[in-house]
């Protein structure tokens, strides 16, 4: 499943807000330098749809150095 992120870095406040089924804005604490932001995101995802290590993969297919980013969401059974 592909969803949409609208990425806030370097807030005071993390939150997480679903837009639709596939659109979320996520406000992250961490800066938007050596990739932290972008882990935090993926981070947050793997835990909203219930993603451990072992049971599937969330990756960013796109907008790495972009607040708009696309993100994989593949979860085995």
């Amino acid at each position: 499943m592909y969803i949409k992120v609208k990425a806030t870095p370097g807030a005071k406040k993390e939150t997480v807000q679903k837009i639709s089924d596939d659109t979320f804005e996520i406000s992250v604490k961490e800066k938007a330098e050596r990739n932290m932001a972008n882990d935090r995101i993926v981070s947050i995802i793997r835990d909203y749809f219930g993603v451990t290590k072992g049971q599937g993969i969330v990756r960013i297919i796109s907008g790495h150095h972009s607040p708009s980013k696309i993100l994989s969401v593949e979860k085995s059974v």
